[in-house]
């Protein structure tokens, strides 16, 4: 009888219809495919039941998150040759790792049963977000999945971003550190809000509170930075309290949508509108909306999708909605513009910074991988192995144009359509018109 790694390479060619394009090697110390690059490890047959019981991505998921399933060499490099392999194949086949729907499949459910082993299946890791209640995109609900999401260990945080705990993609200009082009994103951010003294500044989704920091010290702005997230609150009154900020930043625990003390000069919500869902992003726009005062500038930055030709089609990532976003939700560009605009916001500019995504990222990972021990002892062995594969994979996204990242930058026109903004475009990249300086 072959090995189990021939098995496994015949199984999956047979059904994907391609050679497979990294080696895989197999509980039983066997190994087939092509030699000299990275190699996909099925340490356990344990992996191959969770396949059985859940075709698809999230029973691959369950594997990797159990270490039942592994890489040896560049995990980039396997993740970027299955991506051309399995989800860009054509068209039709984008997320197709939920393969059973494919009659190949089940023509080979049969050997896979065999090589898997004795049942029932592994019961799902505990890290597996379960237990949701009350409606999609509820207040209640809402607070579940950002509890889910952020209260993991602020140490853990820390130890991913490094210093500038900056949660969202960063701006490179020539090179630098991830804390520099952190900073330089968060001033890029203000001088488009044209922060200035005094200025009244809501920080939607305010993280660990470096964009509220930033605008108060740097700029005079008086912030309020709102977040779900009790760890992240902590952090940041910390923080601004060293900074000797509490006079000027205020840190609530609260949702966005029972922000009580409008209108505000200006709004940054910088990477949160991801977790507002499809059914809601009009609230979240009509909301910032009445928050603002006629002038007042959104700038809203936000990951996005390439859109679906029928977006019926559009299914969230079983892996990051399980274990990483519960509840998240990718739109593309030109429905999050068209529905600020039906909101009454004019969009004065939209900036797109894919590939500064994908940079940061591989930052980020790098970070992990070097304090791999530490992020163990602050989290666990599973929540570690999640975050390797969520940012590895999104960088290879990004830099595969699956996915990208936009900023907005709308107004509250005044009454008779003035919007108190440069004449000139894309101002804020130039040194002289920097604002609040």
């Amino acid at each position: 009888m072959a090995d189990a790694a021939s098995r496994l390479t015949a199984l999956a060619e047979d059904v994907l219809g391609a050679k497979l394009p990294v080696r895989l090697r197999a509980w039983d110390g066997s190994e087939s495919g092509p030699a000299g690059g990275p190699v996909l490890i099925v340490r356990d047959r344990r992996a191959l039941r969770r396949l059985l019981w859940k075709p698809g991505e999230l029973g691959l998921a369950r594997a990797w998150v159990s270490g039942e399933i592994d890489v040896e060499g560049d995990l980039y490099t396997v993740l970027d040759r299955l991506s051309g392999f399995i989800w860009e194949r054509d068209e039709e086949s984008r997320g197709a790792l939920e393969l059973v729907r494919d009659p190949r499949v089940r023509a080979a459910a049969g050997a896979l049963l065999k090589l898997a082993g004795p049942f029932p299946p592994p019961k799902p890791p505990v890290e597996e977000m379960r237990g949701r209640s009350g409606a999609s995109h509820s207040r209640r609900r809402d607070k579940q999945a950002i509890s889910h999401h952020y209260d993991v260990g602020n140490d853990f945080y820390e130890l991913v971003l490094g210093p500038s705990m900056v949660y969202s993609c960063a701006y490179w200009t020539d090179g630098g550190t991830l804390e520099e082009a952190q900073r330089d994103k968060l001033d890029l951010i203000a001088r488009k809000l044209a922060l200035k003294e005094g200025d009244r500044l809501l920080d939607v989704g305010c993280g660990w509170g470096s964009m509220a920091i930033h605008a108060a010290r740097e700029y005079g702005a008086r912030v309020v930075g709102v977040t779900l997230s009790r760890e992240q609150a902590a952090f940041a009154r910390k923080r601004i309290a060293e900074e000797g900020l509490t006079d000027r930043v205020e840190i609530r625990v609260q949702d966005y949508r029972d922000v009580p003390d409008g209108p505000y000069d200006a709004i940054s919500s910088i990477g949160m509108a991801e977790h507002v869902g499809a059914v809601k992003y009009r609230e979240y726009a009509d909301t910032l909306y009445g928050l603002l005062k006629p002038g007042g500038r959104l700038l809203n930055h936000q990951i996005s999708r390439r859109p679906e030709p029928d977006e019926e089609r559009y299914r969230v990532d079983p892996f990051i909605d399980a274990y990483v976003f519960p509840d998240g939700e990718l739109a593309p560009m030109g429905r999050t513009l068209t529905t600020l605009e039906d909101a009454g916001f004019e969009v004065r500019d939209v900036e797109a910074i894919r590939e500064h995504y994908a940079l940061t990222l591989r930052r980020w990972v790098a970070n992990l991988e070097a304090e791999w021990d530490s992020a163990v002892r602050f989290t666990s062995p599973a929540r570690a192995r999640i975050w390797r594969l969520y940012m590895a994979a999104s960088a290879v996204s990004f830099e595969r144009n699956r996915i990208g990242v936009n900023q907005f930058l709308a107004v509250r026109t005044r009454a008779g359509g003035a919007s108190g903004l440069p004449l000139r475009s894309r101002v804020w990249n130039e040194s002289e018109g920097a604002q609040g300086r």
